[in-house]
């Protein structure tokens, strides 16, 4: 305030001289030095040249300071005012056109300097600021630290250094390699997909894959690539995330392919984990990219209850939240429990309420497992004698292991019985075979430990008896296996269900004329000991046969042939139709280059393919063949929970494991990573 009113007051009474040494003063700290700046945080901008024309500058102004004070006010005329305004003008621009340069001197005020943009700028070490070029003088340095950091003011020079050092450090964590900390994180999500497309524990990263990584990389390539590779992040938490965000990448290319898809199909069922905990699975079939696809749509836990209100509720909440339509929902296939099948309350009913186009399809695995489930009583003995003499053997960890010294000893091809589990589709069948296979160990094995049902293994008609069974049971887990598998349609279950009617028509009227051919093992039995079929086991095996006949018949009723031009579009044309798809279907069968076409590709896919040129009559045959025929998807998705899910494990939310694990689609890692914040590890 005192300087502003003196300048006010009148002219000043400094003189040239002193005037000269303020201006010498002022530029003496920044000017008197050409030092560079410090050659770790930037390197010098002004070169000799540039210092030289500083000191020109400096010096025009001491001569025009100088001049100015010879002349006096008074006789100074309008022109020399007007020139000396111009001269003036010149030198500021002169002045501020000049770049300042940084003093090592300037750390023990607390700032360092970067390179911005070709201009060193002070930067303060404690707060990371960066100041204007303008602000290189010390007044001004000390000016932001006694206002922005006045407890610092008597630090020494020393404690500016270290805090310049750790500032140094933060930077290169912050600005370092974009590239190599991407590469980590695509390496991350990629383990992470291996773990969860295996069904293996997250903490196998970190415990076994990283360590091994690192044993291998150190070993062939040096210590620089194992630290390279020690980067990767492989916690377990991390791991889980990464699981995570990739499960819900692919349920979400999943939905996108839904709702572009005309119409799709659903199987469902549930069951209990280790934990005691009910899960519903759930896929879809779908239409993308001319083919039918199948995925996991969802494995929801029923926290309490496991009836038809809930199921249904948990599936129509998914749909809603996630935009499917019900609409065009044209099938859904489930087992055959009440919960599901209900008349006015199950699964089924509810969903038809909201997807009128919905037709229910009884798993086709399941009708052929009840329908075998039947079994004449003398038969019925021969399996539960046979049984029960394998629990005697199995039950006690002693017998079984005498009973595999004993395999051992005398040659055998197996060393051990197999325990029957009545859920098994293939358990009878598979039981049945291995215990006569054994039957002679197990008569040596039965004559040093007595046991009261031994004595059968000596009965030739029982033994007869269950050579029987081991060839109808092997016949019939032949058809279980064929009806499993992925795109079965109905067409394909009716053919494999209506060949085994035939043949057991076949063999029933084998065994009338004594011809055991068609029954392998029981053949070879009869003509290795010279025995011949004896009348009482083959009326029961003929009892049993045309049993198996009937049930099947029972649950896979003949069809009307109504969808058979669907199967054999080129064959005559069915009077079902209406008119217009008769002459359509007139068009399909006439076109040579379509019974090419018929003939390279599967069903579904020749009428997907023609949707174009005959959109009705497709439609209808997509709609025909898009529900699921069996629900050997959810089978195997329950499998693979089972696996998964143990009682180490038993806490573990499995969803989004579990779709990586079954699903055919494959994540966006590049999109992941992309949208992640890459870091490196710990």
């Amino acid at each position: 305030m005192d300087k502003w009113l003196t300048r006010k007051k009148g002219p000043t009474t400094e003189t040239p001289a002193t005037t000269t040494n303020k201006l010498i003063s002022e530029d003496a700290f920044s000017s008197d030095r050409t030092g560079d700046c410090s050659t770790t945080m930037c390197s010098s901008d002004l070169d000799a040249s540039s210092a030289s024309r500083d000191v020109s500058v400096v010096t025009s102004q001491v001569a025009n300071i100088a001049g100015a004070s010879h002349v006096e006010s008074d006789e100074v005329s309008d022109a020399e005012r007007q020139s000396g305004r111009k001269h003036d003008s010149s030198d500021c621009n002169t002045t501020s056109s000049k770049k300042r340069k940084y003093d090592d001197n300037y750390i023990s005020l607390g700032f360092t300097c970067i390179n911005i943009g070709g201009f060193p700028q002070p930067q303060c070490v404690i707060c990371a600021k960066v100041l204007s070029q303008n602000s290189m003088k010390p007044s001004l340095l000390r000016r932001h630290l006694e206002t922005n950091h006045p407890h610092l003011k008597n630090k020494p020079r020393e404690y500016f250094e270290r805090q310049l050092k750790s500032l140094s450090t933060s930077k290169t964590c912050i600005q370092v390699p974009d590239l190599m900390n991407k590469n980590r994180l695509q390496a991350s999500y990629m383990v992470s997909y291996r773990v969860a497309k295996n069904n293996k524990p997250h903490t196998i990263v970190e415990d076994l894959i990283l360590p091994a990584a690192l044993d291998m990389v150190g070993t062939m390539l040096g210590e620089k690539a194992k630290k390279t590779i020690q980067s990767i992040p492989s916690s377990n938490n991390t791991v889980s995330r990464r699981i995570n965000a990739m499960s819900e990448n692919v349920l979400q290319q999943l939905l996108l392919r839904i709702r572009h898809s005309e119409c799709y199909a659903i199987q469902l069922d549930e069951s209990t984990d280790v934990a005691g905990l009910a899960h519903l699975l759930v896929y879809v079939r779908y239409i993308h990219e001319g083919t039918i696809k199948e995925d996991m749509l969802f494995c929801k836990p029923l926290e309490q209850r496991t009836t038809a209100a809930d199921i249904f509720q948990k599936l129509d909440t998914f749909m809603n939240t996630h935009g499917l339509v019900w609409d065009r929902c044209v099938g859904i296939c489930t087992d055959g429990a009440r919960a599901m099948t209900g008349r006015h309350g199950g699964v089924v009913s509810r969903v038809q309420a909201v997807a009128p186009d919905a037709s229910w399809v009884h798993c086709s695995i399941h009708r052929e497992a009840l329908a075998a489930k039947g079994i004449p009583v003398r038969l019925k003995h021969v399996l539960d004698t046979s049984v029960k003499m394998v629990n005697f053997v199995k039950a006690r960890p002693l017998n079984s292991r005498l009973f595999a010294a004993l395999c051992n000893e005398m040659g055998s091809e197996h060393e051990t019985l197999l325990l029957h589990t009545e859920v098994r589709w293939l358990s009878r069948g598979k039981v049945l075979t291995r215990f006569f296979e054994l039957r002679d160990e197990l008569k040596v094995f039965f004559s040093n430990h007595p046991f009261e049902l031994s004595e059968h293994l000596h009965d030739e008609e029982y033994l007869t008896c269950l050579a029987y069974l081991c060839d109808i049971f092997s016949r019939l887990n032949e058809l279980n296996l064929g009806l499993q598998g992925v795109s079965a349609t109905i067409f394909n279950v009716q053919d494999k269900v209506e060949a085994m009617i035939k043949k057991l028509n076949l063999w029933k009227n084998c065994l009338d004329t004594n011809n055991t051919e068609v029954f392998p093992v029981l053949h070879d039995f009869l003509c290795s000991n010279d025995l011949t079929l004896s009348k009482s086991v083959k009326r029961e095996c003929n009892v049993h046969l045309e049993e198996l006949a009937v049930q099947l018949r029972r649950y896979f009723p003949e069809t009307d042939g109504s969808n058979d031009w669907i199967r054999h579009p080129f064959t005559a044309v069915p009077t079902s139709l209406s008119p217009s798809d008769q002459e359509s279907l007139i068009e399909i069968a006439t076109d040579g280059s379509l019974k090419v076409e018929h003939a390279q590709k599967n069903l579904a896919d020749f009428w997907i393919g023609l949707r174009t040129e005959q959109p009705a009559l497709a439609k209808r045959a997509v709609k025909t063949l898009m529900p699921f025929a069996t629900t050997y998807l959810c089978e195997r998705g329950f499998s693979a929970l089972t696996n998964m899910k143990t009682k180490y494990r038993a806490r573990l939310c499995v969803e989004n494991d579990l779709r990586l694990s079954l699903s055919q689609i494959e994540p966006n890692i590049e999109e992941l990573c992309a949208s992640a914040q890459a870091h490196p590890s710990h």
